[in-house]
């Protein structure tokens, strides 16, 4: 792990070099931290296993912040089989990757003359695998926890402050899209 000492460190050092960048090199990025988190699964796994134990809900948790160039470090914790609304980042580019346990990401394509949501594809996540978007405005996804019984835990890195965003709810099976803006809540900050 070379010149940092823990895991959450070692992830917070690689997410705020890398973020650098105006337009960082997600691929990049995404390598360099699925390395760690493959490393050193069983240390993560300690390090943040009273997240997986609190049993409140979906939280986020912050671990590290810059203004400029703007970038946020969080921690979610997704209780079992729990599933996000299909949302956007309000056009900012992000990188999410699990770090404990495994979750489901279906993006989508959002029409900008109508609105309309259109699936484009889906991807697996496992410990150290990770999935990311260049703040296209047009991009929307949903998340859910695969597993029934277990909290998963993941890591995000996002070109500034996720405060507000939209949320998508379709009215019937294949009626239109409805967005409802969303603030985002934050259940603290972590320590490394």
């Amino acid at each position: 792990m070379g010149k940092y000492s823990n895991t959450l460190k070692t992830l917070r050092a690689i997410a705020l070099e890398h973020g650098a960048a105006e337009q960082p090199d997600l691929a990049l990025m995404a390598r360099e931290l699925g390395r760690v988190v493959h490393q050193s699964a069983s240390a993560l796994t300690d390090r943040l296993g009273s997240l997986r134990m609190r049993q409140r809900g979906f939280e986020r948790w912050v671990l590290a912040e810059r203004r400029k160039p703007a970038i946020s470090v969080l921690v979610m914790a997704w209780p079992p089989n729990h599933l996000t609304p299909v949302h956007d980042h309000a056009g900012l580019w992000g990188l999410e990757m699990t770090l404990h346990g495994a979750l489901e990401v279906q993006s989508y394509a959002r029409d900008p003359q109508s609105g309309d949501l259109r699936l484009q594809g889906r991807d697996w996540l496992g410990p150290g695998d990770g999935t990311w978007f260049e703040g296209e405005p047009h991009h929307a996804h949903r998340c859910r926890n695969l597993s029934r019984h277990d909290t998963a835990l993941t890591l995000h890195v996002y070109g500034g402050d996720l405060a507000q965003y939209f949320a998508y709810e379709q009215t019937g099976p294949a009626g239109s899209w409805i967005a409802r803006p969303q603030r985002s809540a934050l259940a603290g900050r972590l320590r490394h």
